[in-house]
């Protein structure tokens, strides 16, 4: 139990070393955007042979079907949301345009933490390890979001200080959500499992797709498509170690 709060907290705590990074360096944004590509290509590497993959082994290829397309659905849905209040910049390290939220985007933030911290906590449940695929996903994935977005919250006037209790928050939060999964899933049958990873699986690559790669895209250029490749290889070779 306490080995899912450490881990939960170590993946959720690169939103708080991201934003102490942005808010202390001047970080070219063609960096941003490489470091984002790498996250996403692991993200989805994460998402494919880690969560789909032990889905389809443990809960059958129709549960994880309709339980992936609801994570998407559910991720897309609350980005709707939250895109009307300026949540869907919460990658994005320019300014917000004016009359949007800084809120939304912190809430936005929370929404990307919560299901990938409890995967991390359920991902315990049936092992002695963790699976470090998923925490270097994860970690990589909330790296560049801290960075990015405090820099833009930033440049919309927030504190230093309110930037970093933000952040030291969301990562508190993705400690406490990593202890619940283990908690409320330990036991739970191998299908519930499977189901949960699905779902956590399409919310995942529904956001990659809609805030990490435009965002890689327009900061990096052409190259982020050779370093999401990079990634997800890179996730292929982890999970191969572990």
């Amino acid at each position: 139990m306490l080995r899912a709060a450490l881990w939960g907290g170590l993946a959720g705590s690169a939103v708080f070393l991201g934003a102490a990074v942005g808010l202390s360096y001047d970080i070219e944004k063609k960096a941003i955007g490489f470091i984002m590509a790498f996250g996403t290509g692991i993200l989805i590497g994460a998402a494919s042979f880690e969560l789909l993959t032990e889905a389809v082994e443990e809960g059958g290829i129709k549960l994880t079907t309709i339980a992936f397309i609801v994570g998407a659905l559910l991720f897309t849905i609350f980005n709707l949301l939250i895109a009307k209040q300026g949540g869907h910049q919460r990658k994005r390290s320019k300014g917000n345009p004016v009359g949007h939220s800084g809120l939304a985007i912190f809430i936005g933030t929370i929404m990307d933490a919560i299901p990938e911290s409890l995967i991390i906590g359920a991902s315990l449940v049936d092992s002695t390890k963790v699976s470090y695929l998923l925490v270097i996903a994860v970690f990589l994935s909330n790296f560049p979001e801290g960075l990015s977005s405090s820099i833009g919250l930033k440049k919309d006037g927030y504190s230093k200080i309110k930037i970093l209790a933000l952040w030291i928050f969301v990562s508190l939060l993705a400690l406490l959500s990593s202890l619940l999964g283990f908690i409320l899933l330990k036991d739970s049958s191998a299908a519930i499992i499977a189901m949960i990873s699905a779902f956590a699986a399409g919310g995942i690559v529904a956001m990659v797709s809609s805030t990490m790669m435009p965002e890689a895209y327009e900061e990096g250029g052409v190259w982020v498509g050779l370093i999401a490749a990079l990634g997800l290889i890179s996730s292929v070779i982890l999970i191969n170690l572990e």
